[in-house]
């Protein structure tokens, strides 16, 4: 403690004088670092008694303030001298020619968002949109999903922590389904529409992201039964795969929105290591993949919309936007799209004047 002074004065003059970064990055670490001998004299404030610690811990956090701010005021100099040698060294040729082409291009999802569009435009499907930011009522409760099902737990949903004018919980969207609810509220019935855009939950890998993009499908109609929904989404993956040989296969599953609820699969075989969607499953060398839920909407959710359930039936579905592009143009990482890696998009993007037709075929690059 004695030399205390003559120590910081020599380190503030040596920081002052130090001509290049990495000089005072030493400086930094012999002083303040985790072994340096400012951080020393810090450790031993815990031994002393409360009238030495009155006494000598002031003079050492001067001590320390003092050195940390000729280091910050030396490497503002040493950051401004640098730039000034850039600035009068660099150039910049202002008469390069411009690009020949155009380098923007479309991100493979709206791409995908517009063939879709396209396909169901085609069907008679109109598309809706609704709020990201959503209250519980109409993303779990108008849903059928109970004060207790896992899809409401928090490691699932970003919650916000407060709650509208009418006490609901406010939230980050966890699928398109709120469109479906308020489309029904508000235009009642009949009702044939798509709801694309983006979805929120806590999850991250190659697979999973915390944001992604969804579209779902309603149908509310009279005399609506299940060959209505397997015949709708066999013509959409016809068109937006563009073959004619894809096979779907039903299976009872459980969704709290629809009853009966059914998995759809559609059979594919592996070509250069890659899913290639078509044929049967059942046939060899063939496999089937979960692509998609749907199913009858529940009773319950149409008497949530003020329609009358017995006059009244309809189907839904839903899947991933991001998947589809995966499974159709041969991606094998859903992180990449949200990267924003030019390589990336230069690779996969597609042209502005290439716009998805069912005339001219929806997939440019398929």
């Amino acid at each position: 403690m004695d030399d205390l002074q003559t120590r910081t004065e020599t380190a503030v003059a040596a920081a002052c004088a130090a001509a290049t970064h990495d000089a005072l990055e030493t400086l930094r670490v012999d002083a303040l670092g985790k072994q340096g001998w400012v951080s020393q004299l810090m450790k031993t404030l815990g031994k002393m008694t409360p009238e030495e610690r009155q006494e000598k811990a002031p003079r050492i956090q001067a001590a320390r303030a003092a050195i940390a701010n000729a280091i910050e005021a030396r490497k503002a100099a040493l950051d401004a001298a640098d730039l000034e040698r850039k600035l009068a060294t660099e150039t910049l040729d202002l008469t390069l020619p411009a690009p020949q082409l155009p380098t923007g291009s479309v991100h493979p999802v709206s791409q995908v968002m517009d063939e879709l569009a396209e396909i169901f435009a085609d069907l008679g499907f109109a598309v809706k949109t609704g709020p990201e930011i959503e209250d519980d009522w109409h993303n779990f409760t108008a849903l059928n999903m109970p004060e207790s099902h896992p899809a409401r737990a928090m490691h699932d949903t970003f919650y916000f922590p407060d709650s509208d004018a009418e006490g609901r919980r406010m939230l980050l969207r966890t699928h398109t389904s709120p469109v479906q609810i308020r489309t029904m509220v508000q235009e009642g019935a009949p009702l044939r529409i798509i709801a694309p855009g983006r979805v929120y939950r806590s999850d991250s890998d190659a697979t999973h992201t915390p944001m992604f993009h969804q579209i779902e499908g309603l149908v509310i109609d009279k005399g609506i039964h299940l060959g209505h929904l397997k015949w709708t989404l066999e013509t959409f993956l016809k068109a937006f795969f563009e073959r004619e040989d894809i096979v779907l296969r039903l299976r009872p599953s459980y969704f709290p929105f629809t009853e009966p609820s059914v998995e759809v699969d559609v059979g594919f075989e592996l070509v250069d290591g890659k899913r290639v969607l078509g044929g049967s499953g059942d046939e060899p060398g063939h496999a089937w993949m979960e692509l998609l839920g749907s199913g009858m909407v529940n009773r319950r959710v149409i008497e949530f919309a003020g329609l009358d359930p017995d006059e009244w039936q309809g189907f839904a579905w839903g899947l991933g936007v991001d998947r589809l592009a995966m499974l159709k143009y041969g991606m094998d990482d859903l992180r990449a799209f949200f990267d924003g890696d030019r390589r990336w998009i230069d690779h996969y993007g597609f042209s502005p004047f290439d716009q998805p037709t069912l005339s001219a075929g929806v997939g440019a690059k398929a």
